[in-house]
């Protein structure tokens, strides 16, 4: 949520930021509907004030006819009798302001969640993916992403789909049986490597890196989801849940209704859920916080050869990170930096092809001021070559975002500065640390064999029991 004040004082800014985005929003319409409401609130409590002070003056009116000569009395009577007259008046017309009032801020509430966070000056402009740019690469001793597998390794690669079910790693007919479309079963191996990655990114980010690990629900009120930005842009991509169950009725919803409860796409939503509503102490900002959550995204619209084996799937495991940092643009940037060293320095110990691809304006969503992605290579993606196999392709396996205090400011989370009683909005951050199973695309394709078999990444062979080859 961006601060009114400035979208007061400088609306073109947010103006050119929506367009950039490519989001249609109203800016004047929320500017009118802002200036009524504040016309209409300030009216509203001018004449609360008005009533309160009313009783007083009447008591000393009353005072003074007692002690009035004859001929000034009436007058203090009549003026009396206007003063009696007057709460009926302010009555009337609050009732109008309050019905007013409840009229214009669901429209004004609507307009300003819908108004994206402007993307910083430095962020490529581009209408979509296309206008990416990439920042750099990272190749593996002994792999060159210019040249083909088979030039690298000397044999034509596998999908991770050939190698999955071959190997019976997967079985995605009987995960489409019990869930429908995009749905899978990892067994035997495949599900212990899926382990593998989620444990050893989760020890990764606690014990060497001293992040704070949560455990957050997956399932949780519409007010989160808003709250960190994913409603009302993104709901398509939701499952929302009612239980009919009223045994824990939200107090905000009418009597018997059950609320409406929503299958998170990240641990995000409850890493920065668990302030909502706090004032922080700067001493114990920045704060870092890693969770390993299911995740769960409709994928609403997304078609074509994406949805074949793991790649775009409704159900999956991730570990995130999050951190909620002092309201400094530069330290932001700071932690923008690190987030991604160490989602880098995890590639690099899995011995991953990858790069990092600035994300230009009209891919960044509402609420990022920028975002940087990951991907990583995957042989078995890509154009067919002439032999019809895929020639590779870089994939998103991350993304890093930074928000300045556009989160924090729907989640109403502060932090009071030492020796002030003022607070300040904070400052969030997040990045995926591994999403699987489409982390397991590129392990299984870059780790295959010319037999089919399978090396298990030294980084993740104590994680399976010291098995170093699949199937052993």
């Amino acid at each position: 949520m961006i601060d009114l004040k400035e979208l007061r004082a400088n609306a073109d800014r947010y103006r050119q930021g929506a367009l950039d985005k490519g989001i249609d929003v109203d800016i004047d319409a929320l500017l009118e509907a802002d200036d009524s409401l504040r016309i209409a609130t300030q009216e509203y409590e001018q004449l609360a004030a008005e009533q309160n002070q009313i009783g007083k003056q009447i008591g000393r009116l009353a005072g003074r006819v007692k002690k009035a000569p004859a001929d000034d009395r009436q007058a203090l009577v009549d003026q009396m009798a206007q003063l009696q007259e007057r709460p009926n008046q302010i009555k009337q017309r609050r009732q109008q302001l309050h019905k007013l009032i409840g009229d214009l801020q669901p429209r004004r509430d609507e307009l300003w969640l819908n108004v994206p966070q402007p993307a910083d000056p430095d962020v490529p402009r581009g209408p979509d993916a296309s206008g990416n740019v990439e920042i750099r690469q990272w190749n593996p001793p002994g792999f060159d992403t210019s040249k083909s597998f088979a030039q690298n390794r000397g044999f034509e690669p596998r999908t991770h789909v050939e190698l999955g079910v071959d190997l019976g790693l997967m079985d995605l007919q009987r995960g489409v049986k019990m869930a429908g479309a995009r749905s899978y079963v990892l067994s035997g191996d495949g599900m212990r490597l899926h382990q593998a990655i989620l444990r050893m990114a989760f020890d990764f980010m606690v014990d060497e890196n001293g992040f704070t690990p949560l455990s957050v629900p997956v399932l949780v009120r519409e007010a989160m989801m808003v709250g960190t930005g994913f409603f009302p842009h993104g709901k398509d991509q939701t499952y929302a849940i009612a239980d009919g169950q009223d045994d824990d009725e939200d107090p905000g919803e009418p009597s018997g209704r059950a609320p409406a409860l929503y299958l998170t796409g990240t641990g995000e939503v409850g890493l920065m859920g668990f302030h909502e509503g706090e004032i922080l102490d700067e001493s114990d900002l920045p704060v870092r916080y890693t969770t390993l959550s299911t995740c769960f995204r409709r994928e609403a619209g997304a078609a074509g050869k994406d949805t074949a084996g793991l790649f775009r799937i409704h159900q999956f495991d991730k570990v995130e990170q999050v951190v909620i940092c002092r309201a400094d643009q530069e330290e932001s940037r700071q932690w923008h930096r690190k987030m991604l060293g160490y989602v880098e320095a995890l590639m690099q110990r899995l011995e991953l092809p990858y790069r990092l691809l600035q994300c230009c304006t009209g891919d960044l969503g509402p609420k990022n001021a920028d975002m940087v992605d990951v991907e990583c290579w995957m042989p078995g993606r890509g154009v067919a070559g002439p032999d019809g196999r895929p020639t590779g392709a870089w994939a998103e396996t991350h993304s890093a975002s930074r928000l300045y205090d556009y989160q924090c400011r729907r989640l109403n989370i502060r932090y009071r500065k030492e020796g002030s009683k003022s607070t300040v909005v904070c400052h969030a951050l997040n990045n995926t640390v591994a999403a699987s199973p489409r982390i397991l695309i590129p392990i299984m394709e870059m780790y295959q064999n010319e037999d089919g078999s399978i090396r298990v990444p030294d980084a993740l062979q104590p994680y399976m029991g010291n098995k170093r080859r699949i199937p052993a």
